[in-house]
């Protein structure tokens, strides 16, 4: 795919890994909506910064009236509240499923069509290695996380006739405001929108941004024993 004569959407484009997305697209000659829920919180010269809450339906069909020429859609806003699925605060679950699953969802119907009427392109959701592996104190992210997984190749067979390929990119921690308390390893959010940015262009279904997170993904085939060795 040329990105130089493409036109994307970035959610959550107002900071971290949604900011180097934006960066790095507009490097490749790519027009750039940067969207987020306060546009006058985007900061990045050369994108056009856009009013988009990904939970709210409302906002999600304003901004797709609002463009109307987007081939390539990145699916980047996303939340994080620390939360266990057996006593943590039941509404703090519903958000992380409300961002990552029905606001991915939402916004995927709010944009597909676009981006087939304008001869198909890609979306790319930006998932996790904790799609595919759960930490209990952060089951709710864990959940939700997979769940848009599961949605992300659900959608690929689907818009596959649309011209549309869709792709999941899975990475660990990165160096950003939601991991500023994290001390392990962290990649550079520049280095993964790199990465992000070819695996668009080669059309690759699926993106795995680092070491950990072929860790995780090699040791789904082992089943249980092989990704909990603690388990009895």
């Amino acid at each position: 795919m040329d990105l130089s004569t493409s036109t994307a959407l970035v959610t959550g484009a107002n900071r971290g890994l949604g900011r180097a997305l934006a960066a790095e697209l507009l490097s490749r000659g790519a027009t750039v909506y940067a969207g987020a829920r306060n546009p006058d919180q985007v900061d990045l010269p050369g994108v056009t910064p856009i009013a988009l809450d990904i939970t709210d339906p409302a906002s999600v069909a304003a901004a797709a009236k609002a463009t109307g020429d987007v081939t390539v859609l990145i699916n980047n806003a996303g939340s994080s509240t620390g939360t266990d699925l057996l006593a943590g605060d039941l509404d703090n679950i519903r958000l992380e499923m409300d961002t990552h699953f029905y606001g991915t969802l939402s916004v995927v119907r709010g944009f597909a069509p676009q981006i087939a009427a304008n001869g198909g392109g890609a979306i790319l959701n930006i998932l996790s290695a904790l799609s595919w592996f759960s930490f209990p104190e952060s089951g709710a992210y864990c959940a939700a996380k997979s769940a848009q997984w599961s949605l992300t190749n659900s959608l690929r067979l689907q818009l596959a006739d649309q011209g549309i390929r869709v792709a999941g990119l899975h990475v660990a921690y990165m160096d950003t405001d939601m991991t500023r308390a994290v001390t392990a390893p962290k990649s550079a959010p520049a280095d993964v929108a790199r990465l992000a940015a070819d695996g668009i262009v080669e059309g690759v279904y699926e993106i795995v941004a680092d070491d950990v997170s072929r860790q995780v993904q090699a040791g789904l085939a082992g089943g249980v024993s092989a990704l909990y060795p603690e388990m009895p």
